[in-house]
């Protein structure tokens, strides 16, 4: 068994704390259907989001899906000029028998965009 990052990202058409809840819980839900992986495979997660948005923490958001045993953290992303608004990026360590080439990572509701060659 390896420890293996999944990379995650959504948008939010508002920064809204309700959307917030609801976008997070789709993503996270999704990272850990697409890589098998229940949070008792989780070691730790990490949650970005951008400057503009600001209503909820995403990391409550996943408490209440499960994973209030596994540590995690939120950070606020780099304010880059001309950089997509309204985002949410999540990154999971798990222990996985999955080879990195399988590890499958995941962009919704237009985050795609982010990361044309990893989105699935």
């Amino acid at each position: 068994m390896s420890v293996r990052a999944v990379r995650g990202a959504t948008r939010l058409a508002a920064d809204d704390a309700v959307e917030m809840a609801e976008a997070v819980v789709e993503l996270v839900s999704a990272m850990l259907s697409r890589n098998d992986l229940a949070p008792d495979d989780l070691i730790s997660a990490i949650f970005t989001a951008t400057p503009d948005l600001h209503s909820a923490f995403p990391a409550a958001a996943a408490r209440g899906i499960g994973l209030g045993a596994v540590p995690l953290i939120c950070a606020q992303e780099l304010e880059v000029v001309g950089a997509l608004t309204r985002v949410v990026r999540v990154m999971l360590h798990a222990e996985s028998t999955r080879t990195l080439a399988q590890v499958q990572h995941v962009y919704l509701r237009g985050a795609e965009v982010l990361r044309q060659d990893l989105a699935q």
